[in-house]
């Protein structure tokens, strides 16, 4: 099912029975079934005003459409959306509605913050068929803003997105990458210094043995900022490829379990050496990608409930955990209450959770 207006995904939703909800079809994870309902037909971008820095597209609209737009005035989406096709072993177009229902946030968010940060306002259909806005099309516009956030990250089981606004980025003048070779654990200590001072870093990374620290800005803000963290840390300018990180690319098309863990950036180094996996830290170890080759790990015990972990990939064959973090009893309630809000007779996403 592709609706292509409000009113006619209202309709369809109202005599449903279940919907597995999908853009392109490049981020869902989780075991949701259901009729495919697709959002492609949900295309267009409705508003751009560069100078305001603002933009609203409509939810099945490609990322790359969004992209190239933006990257004609020299902007951009500020959060460096991940591109996971290869990772999971997906096909198909990213829409910026997945995006949004993903929250899907690359390396930097230690500066700017995620996808729901930059997140203005969204319209959707919730599961009674009623057309929802929420928001607006500038930041100072506030109202019911944290409904705005909710809708990020809520993997389609609230509502199904069909229009979102952006706070955009100008393109910086400079960027500048500092690398060394590290262990992790000096590696990400190295990191958790270069993101408490005061120079304004917009990546930090460790991964394949390097740690890595960017810069962006006005150039000459740029190369003073780097000079002083060279003295600091001991670090080289060198090229850097930052979409490797963000797109998690040396697990791609490798065999085994990939878990995505939310992590005090402390504890970060501490629980790879328990598990003796393969790593890839962002955020300066506030973010942990895991490579298990066998699928037996057992990274939520390892975490000792001091941490989030998700199942992205799954092994063929493998007996495998929940791919969500399991929920404590306070906030699973708190999910409930905000399904029966939002979505009384279950009909987005059945299964997605479980």
């Amino acid at each position: 099912m592709q609706p292509a207006s409000d009113s006619e995904l209202s309709e369809m939703i109202r005599g449903a029975q279940a919907f597995l909800i999908q853009g392109g079809g490049t981020r869902r994870i989780g075991q949701a079934v259901g009729e495919l309902l697709e959002t492609s037909a949900l295309a267009g971008v409705e508003l751009y005003e560069p100078g305001a820095l603002t933009l609203v597209a409509r939810a099945g609209t490609p990322l790359a459409e969004v992209q190239t737009i933006l990257a004609a005035e020299r902007q951009r989406l500020a959060f460096e959306v991940p591109d996971l096709r290869k990772l999971l072993d997906r096909e198909g177009t990213s829409t910026i509605g997945g995006v949004v229902a993903a929250n899907a946030s690359g390396p930097r968010r230690v500066q700017v913050g995620a996808c729901r940060d930059a997140l203005l306002g969204v319209r959707f259909v919730d599961g009674t068929g009623a057309i929802v806005k929420n928001g607006g099309r500038v930041m100072k516009n506030v109202t019911g803003y944290d409904l705005v956030k909710l809708m990020a990250g809520s993997q389609g089981v609230l509502g199904v997105l069909t229009e979102v606004s952006f706070k955009v980025q100008a393109v910086p003048e400079a960027e500048v990458t500092l690398m060394a070779e590290r262990s992790l654990p000096q590696g990400l200590a190295d990191l958790r210094a270069a993101l408490g001072s005061p120079y304004d870093i917009s990546g930090a990374a460790w991964i394949a043995g390097r740690a890595m620290i960017r810069l962006e800005g006005m150039a000459g803000s740029v190369a003073y900022r780097a000079g002083k963290l060279r003295d600091l840390l001991g670090f080289d300018t060198a090229e850097a490829d930052w979409s490797a990180v963000r797109d998690v690319a040396l697990f791609a098309g490798r065999p085994g379990a990939v878990w995505r863990v939310s992590v005090k950036p402390t504890e970060a180094a501490p629980l790879i050496a328990r598990l003796g996996l393969e790593a890839v830290c962002d955020w300066g170890g506030g973010l942990v990608w895991l490579l298990d080759p066998t699928g037996a790990a057992d990274v939520r015990a390892a975490l000792s409930g001091n941490g989030h972990a998700t199942l992205m990939r799954t092994l063929p064959g493998a007996m495998s955990a929940p791919v969500f973090q399991p929920e404590s009893l306070a906030v699973a309630k708190l999910t409930a209450g905000l399904r029966a809000k939002f979505d009384p007779r279950g009909v987005f996403n059945p299964g997605m959770m479980g």
